[in-house]
């Protein structure tokens, strides 16, 4: 069944990028264009009836920050917001990541806490605490891969995760006290009132295939980036983004934008925690497994960084890799006598260790470089860091809870 699903989800999104061919492949499209136009309907609905104060939305006495963008995955997303929440920690702020945890299994049973009276919190209240700041107290099945991974990285910063996120963020106030939610992949989550919405765009792909979902990749029109407050182009190349700004700039005037860079920065053994510079790659033989939105960007990294990267397998967004099927490629390098296994972080978190580790694998650190708007990025950090005294959400009907 496992097996089935994947393949059924490799040939869907064959179908939305137009890879797969025939007349299968055509109809699909037609009949997921016809759906596309009700989902643009659904998609604007819904944010008008936030904006005319029909759907309540919800202030927690917290700065709420939200970073997300408006297509399916692949914008870089998962370091901008490890670099905001290290920034504002740094700061002197208290910072707790709220995340759905997409696709991290159910707990068996709730999380144990005792409030500041020493009274147990009541299951139904408990979002997943993935970590306190000071201590990582869940593992990435059950948290999710990208909480797993910022939850590690990132000490003095909690991390909760619940699709609840108004319920994430009362636990994250009132018991880990929180002074700034950072709102992951938020931009769509309108229940909780965002202080301010910054949008990832991707620069080598922007707009995604220009088509909402369930054709294309887009979550919400372009238009829609009008909700923007602050706008940053990620995965740079350093080659000019003026065109794109310029179509950006139709749908939003205002924003302050960011140009940056996802490089790659080291090596790191998933097994050992050792690490190597990038420059151990040049000239080796290497076998590259992902679990990512585009894995593409991925696999050309690794060979702009001189690697020789025989053979590929890649598996759909957030796969959980089996043992069986992980010794199974470490067989084929071996057989094709690769130097190394090389992986990306987010799938790193849910590598399971092989009975022999043949072939030693890494994974590739990325992290953020600005390259345009520095000045623009420390006064973003200044704002959250420094906000006015009296603090408004951006949409008008909201309800106040007392933490």
């Amino acid at each position: 069944m496992k097996e089935l699903i994947e393949e059924l989800e490799r040939w869907g999104a064959d179908v939305i990028f137009g890879r797969a061919k025939g007349f299968r492949a055509t109809m699909m499209r037609f009949f997921m264009r016809a759906l596309s136009g009700i989902f643009r309907g659904i998609v604007q609905l819904r944010i008008w009836r936030y904006r005319s104060g029909w759907r309540e939305q919800q202030y927690l006495g917290a700065q709420v920050i939200a970073i997300g963008n408006i297509t399916v995955g692949g914008t870089g997303k998962t370091p901008v917001v490890e670099l905001l929440a290290r920034s504002l920690r740094d700061r002197g702020r208290k910072v707790a990541i709220l995340s759905r945890g997409y696709k991290s299994k159910k707990l068996d049973h709730p999380q144990k806490w005792k409030n500041r009276k020493d009274q147990a919190i009541p299951g139904e209240k408990m979002p997943k605490v993935v970590s306190t700041g000071s201590a990582l107290l869940l593992d990435s099945k059950y948290a999710g891969d990208e909480p797993f991974m910022l939850a590690r990285n990132l000490d003095g910063v909690s991390v909760v995760v619940d699709k609840n996120r108004v319920k994430g963020g009362l636990f994250a106030v009132g018991q880990l006290d929180a002074d700034t939610l950072l709102l992951d992949d938020g931009m769509q989550y309108l229940d909780l009132a965002h202080s301010l919405d910054i949008v990832l765009v991707d620069s080598g792909a922007p707009f995604g295939t220009e088509a909402l979902l369930p054709r294309g990749t887009l979550r919400e029109p372009p238009g829609n980036l009008h909700r923007a407050s602050y706008i940053m182009i990620t995965k740079c190349s350093g080659s000019s983004n003026e065109a794109l700004i310029s179509r950006i700039r139709k749908y939003n005037r205002v924003a302050e934008i960011i140009e940056c860079t996802h490089g790659p920065i080291y090596l790191e053994d998933v097994f050992t925690r050792e690490r190597k510079p990038l420059d151990f790659l040049k000239d080796k033989w290497v076998g590259a497994i992902s679990a990512i939105a585009v894995p593409e960007a991925f696999e050309s990294s690794l060979e702009k960084l001189g690697a020789r990267v025989e053979i590929k397998r890649r598996f759909s967004d957030h796969y959980r890799f089996s043992k069986k099927e992980v010794e199974k490629f470490m067989q084929r390098c071996v057989e094709r006598d690769m130097e190394i296994i090389v992986t990306t972080e987010k799938d790193a978190v849910r590598f399971p260790r092989p009975e022999s580790i043949d072939v030693p694998v890494y994974f590739l650190r990325i992290e953020v470089e600005i390259l345009k708007g520095q000045e623009v990025w420390d006064s973003l950090v200044e704002r959250i860091c420094h906000p006015p005294a009296v603090f408004e959400p951006t949409l008008r009907n909201r309800h106040v809870y007392r933490i």
